[in-house]
């Protein structure tokens, strides 16, 4: 019987590394991929691709790449994922898509940038071709709502700043023309890295300028926190790319919805990961698109935000 026992325990501890090892090989690395770990701080993608299906830790592991506000390091990052390797890799804004491509024409890309054929990420909205797919959320394209938003919001101020990424995909020309129409006069002012904000919100904050709209940019949206920071120490309006910016103290946000924008991402990594082939997965774009007004922030900065506009906002934060 001790033999019997000793045997089996033995061949126990032999069978078990064999198991282990069975259990790494299910395991699938999804590398994440993007300029902006702040954006992804209210975010939760292991519970979004729990509820379809994938455990975190047991059919596959997280690994996180952020060039914390710089595009030069992308490139590095997503040579990184491509040596682990990753099974999928998800990628936000326009230049990590670039370097995830550049790094790997076999591995899975989804992404979720500006304009995904615009910005000649993919052949087709229908048939992206190569090894990405994912969603175009029309940020530039809502760069003119907002501002039409934002003289709603301020009517009487006819000087209006622009925080703008010179790394995206350029608007000036179509906000110039938008101005033009509502007798406004833009003040256009950049920054293309992180460092570069303070100094940008510098100039916005100077006499003269009365609000501001917030181009959309990964960049931009890392640096959020500051940009409302100052912009409601200073007493300035400002509008911003999502609607989660009014809920953490911006003015206003308009857009789709970051949360529902990560969770759709998270759907085509899922159909990926469960065999689907990027070229045949179609580009997908927003449908719904949210006004969100912070009331508590109109106070700060000495707004009364008309009636007509909160009427028609989705959430109004009080």
């Amino acid at each position: 019987m001790q033999r019997r026992a000793l045997f089996t325990l033995l061949s126990g501890a032999v069978a078990w590394p064999m198991v282990v090892k069975a259990q790494q090989k299910r395991i699938r690395v999804i590398g994440v991929l993007g300029p902006n770990p702040k954006v992804f701080e209210s975010l939760n993608l292991e519970q979004d691709l729990t509820e379809l299906g994938w455990l975190h830790g047991r059919d596959l592991r997280l690994v996180f790449k952020w060039s914390y506000g710089s595009n030069e390091a992308l490139q590095r990052l997503a040579a990184e994922l491509v040596e682990l390797p990753a099974h999928v890799i998800f990628a936000a804004g326009d230049h990590a898509v670039i370097a995830a491509q550049r790094a790997t024409a076999t591995i899975p890309i989804v992404a979720v940038t500006d304009d995904m054929v615009g910005s000649k990420l993919v052949h087709s909205m229908a048939r992206p071709g190569g090894n990405t797919t994912g969603i175009s959320i029309l940020a530039s394209e809502l760069d003119m709502k907002r501002l039409e938003l934002l003289h709603e919001l301020v009517p009487q101020i006819k000087r209006i700043g622009v925080l703008a990424d010179p790394t995206t995909i350029a608007t000036g020309p179509q906000l110039a023309a938008a101005a033009r129409a509502l007798d406004l006069q833009l003040v256009t002012v950049e920054a293309g890295n992180s460092d570069a904000v303070a100094g940008a919100l510098g100039e916005l904050t100077t006499p003269g300028i009365g609000a501001v709209n917030v181009l959309a940019s990964p960049i931009l949206d890392d640096a959020r926190d500051l940009i409302v920071e100052r912009l409601n120490a200073s007493r300035v309006p400002a509008i911003f790319q999502w609607p989660e910016s009014a809920e953490a103290g911006g003015l206003a946000g308009y857009g789709p919805r970051l949360t529902r924008v990560i969770y759709a991402a998270m759907e085509m990594v899922d159909a990926l990961l469960r065999g689907g082939r990027p070229a045949e997965i179609p580009i997908r774009q927003p449908t719904r698109f949210e006004l969100a007004v912070n009331l508590k922030t109109a106070k700060v900065v000495g707004l009364a935000v008309p009636e007509s506009l909160l009427a028609r906002a989705d959430k109004v934060i009080e």
